[in-house]
């Protein structure tokens, strides 16, 4: 029935790799959203909220709400800047650099797997078309 239908074969798909990063994440009492929020933090530290939206492809209040949950489990701070006084700088704390390294192996290990089932070639190809597509629509 929905052979053709873009909406419910990425949602679906959605639905499938959520679970994959939200069993790998789950050691670290993180949702897949917070787990991949915080490894931008921790490449980039220093970046203004809108930035960090921006590079998640994300809405600022919903960058928001992911840096409030990262922000009570005392895996970041946002700190006073010069260059936007509307917005803070977001760094990690030691917290978030203690766990850094497990973060990007779990990570690591899901993508493993995925392009094991898919093969590389197979997998390299999605990703590129899904993320083509996604800047044709926006």
């Amino acid at each position: 029935m929905f052979d053709h239908c873009l909406y419910f074969n990425t949602t679906a798909l959605a639905r499938l790799l959520e679970r994959e990063w939200a069993t790998a994440f789950k050691p670290f009492g993180l949702t897949p959203s917070q787990a991949f929020m915080l490894r931008v933090v921790l490449a980039r530290p220093g970046l203004l909220q809108s930035e960090l939206a921006e590079e998640l492809a994300i809405s600022r209040s919903t960058a928001s709400r992911t840096l409030d949950g990262l922000q009570k489990l005392g895996f970041l701070e946002r700190r006073a800047t010069e260059r936007d006084g509307r917005e803070a700088a977001i760094e990690p704390t030691t917290a978030a650099a203690s766990i850094k390294e497990g973060l990007n192996m779990a990570s690591g290990e899901v993508t493993r797997r995925l392009k094991k089932a898919l093969q590389v070639d197979q997998f390299e190809d999605t990703v590129s078309k899904l993320k083509k597509t996604r800047a044709i629509l926006e």
